[in-house]
């Protein structure tokens, strides 16, 4: 190579010099070494600066949409500050707000996560739970997140896993089933509903409604799925062990979503301890449901769903684990127990509330004594009660059992709204935000107003997600409208009920279902002209 000045510059020769000097000074050595740290210290603060840069408003490793609005982020963590500083029983409310600010679509990241877009247009959400089914999972980081709870169930399972347990459920969802159910068992477990109340009542004492809903939910699904009541209505004052620790356990793995290091922090504070307890609480109770299966056998004509599932084998043709069969009890006992007790809850709530129209329950109670004439409801009964199905609906409306739900795309897809989503990505919808949207619901959304539900014309399962949609709609819709319609048309039957505090909204415990986290306190009164016993 040729020198500035025209001599030739020997490459060679100056890293041989170079070696020779550093080894003959130990100060030259150390000038390099020093020269070589600034360099690396440089070159780590450019690529740091240019990683904040490029991750400014969302967390690390997501990729950044500028396309899409949504609350901002800070750098690296995205939007964690927004999710962890907003109480958890607020995040409902949080989710409506975004969608007023933001529209139909807006997108969000949080770390560990990633991205994920929340949308509440009813033809986005048919794409993803129906037209394109396929392309969205429930996924292992959701499964991971609830396994203390649901574990392998069919609320978490994806693929020929889920299909096979559904096809095994739908066998006792069927018309002739509920015919038998609701003279067999909700007429039966209501009674004695009506029998506790009617004791409250002449000794003038306040009763947690939500409570005794889901005593009855409880011991009613029980006698459906497992041929046994488990007896919690014959002592409603005394705490359910069993269902202490599943509340307790909804709660803890709903807070796991909104965490990215979640097992560290139940580890930090013994929370770990008591997820352990409670997991051997309901996984023992679903256990002595099972033992008692086998020891006294099943002779009935119909299969429950226990003996569905203990009589089939699995998709590889082995028959069910125990842990499988502890699995799908805990899956069906919270959409048997909750979902119900819960939206029976809100409905009471709503229709004694001081803010509601004052014609509601009377118009409840003459469709009551009109179709059952002081008789005892059946089938054929409950189904023409349409005003009844439609103060639960309304109920369902405003505070959805399920108030939101989750997915993961497994392959990249396009909205019909135009948004892009890419493979790993997630979306979240609100039934709760979408159930008080004036662009669904028109401007008299956030009204409880039952009416809207007799004009012959039932809205969509995306207009109305409460019961899903698409190939993961709710098995149970009808079961759970049957079962709450009967125990409606017999307590209205015979009580009337009034709210300790109908000026404040019950509050809601965080979880994957929405109760009221301080029940449901009201008092009863026996009404002045019962209806004759049957």
């Amino acid at each position: 190579m040729s020198r500035p000045d025209g001599t030739l510059f020997n490459m060679n020769a100056a890293a041989g010099y170079i070696t020779r000097a550093s080894e003959a000074s130990p100060a030259f050595k150390s000038l390099l070494k020093s020269i070589t740290r600034r360099n690396a210290s440089r070159l780590l603060g450019v690529y740091m600066l240019w990683i904040i840069f490029k991750y400014r408003h969302t967390a690390y490793g997501t990729k950044p949409r500028y396309d899409i609005k949504g609350p901002r982020g800070w750098p690296l963590i995205g939007n964690m500050f927004l999710m962890l500083l907003t109480p958890r029983n607020q995040i409902s409310e949080l989710n409506e707000r975004l969608h007023q600010e933001y529209g139909a679509t807006y997108t969000f990241s949080v770390p560990k996560l990633g991205r994920v877009y929340q949308f509440s247009d009813p033809a986005v959400l048919e794409h993803v739970l129906k037209t394109n089914f396929w392309a969205y999972e429930k996924g292992p980081m959701l499964q991971e997140t609830l396994k203390d709870l649901l574990g392998t169930g069919i609320f978490g399972a994806d693929g020929d896993h889920w299909r096979w347990q559904r096809k095994m459920a739908s066998h006792i969802f069927n018309v002739n089933a509920f015919r038998n159910y609701t003279s067999s068992v909700f007429v039966k477990e209501a009674g004695i509903v009506v029998d506790y109340l009617s004791r409250m009542a002449d000794e003038g004492r306040i009763v947690d409604m939500q409570n005794l809903f889901y005593l009855f939910t409880l011991d009613s699904f029980g006698e459906v799925s497992f041929g046994q009541s488990f007896g919690c209505l014959k002592t409603p004052e005394e705490e359910v062990e069993f269902a202490a620790a599943f509340d307790r356990l909804n709660t803890v793995v709903f807070n796991r979503l909104f965490e990215g290091v979640w097992q560290l922090r139940e580890w930090v504070t013994g929370m770990d301890k008591q997820v352990a307890k409670d997991k051997k609480i309901i996984n023992d109770f679903a256990m002595d449901i099972i033992n008692s299966r086998r020891t006294k056998g099943y002779d009935k004509q119909q299969k429950d769903l226990l003996q569905l599932f203990m009589d089939t084998d699995t998709e590889d043709g082995k028959p069910l684990s125990d842990e499988m069969l502890c699995c799908l009890i805990l899956n069906f006992i919270i959409a048997g127990r909750d979902t119900t007790a819960q939206a029976l809850s809100w409905m009471f709530y709503l229709l004694h509330r001081s803010l509601s129209d004052s014609s509601l329950v009377p118009k409840l109670v003459n469709e009551v004594d009109t179709v059952l004439e002081g008789g005892l409801p059946t089938y054929e009964s409950s189904k023409k009660m349409k005003y009844s199905e439609a103060c639960l609906y309304e109920a369902l409306r405003l505070y959805p059992s399920v108030p939101r739900n989750i997915k993961v795309a497994v392959q990249d897809d396009v909205w019909p709204d135009g948004t892009k989503v890419y493979k790993g990505e997630y979306v979240l919808w609100s039934s709760w935000a979408m159930g008080r949207s004036t662009d669904i619901w028109g401007g008299d959304a956030r009204e409880y107003k039952p009416e809207r539900w007799m004009t012959g014309e039932k809205p969509s399962p995306t207009k109305f997600p409460s019961f899903h949609a698409g190939p993961r709609t709710c098995l149970g819709q009808q079961f759970a409208t049957i079962e709450a319609v009967t125990i409606m048309a017999m307590l209205f039957q015979n009580f009337t009920f009034e709210l300790v505090d109908p000026h404040t909204e019950p509050s809601y415990v965080p979880g994957l279902t929405l109760p009221m986290e301080k029940g449901l306190p009201m008092r009863v009164h026996r009404r002045a002209a019962p209806a004759p016993a049957v």
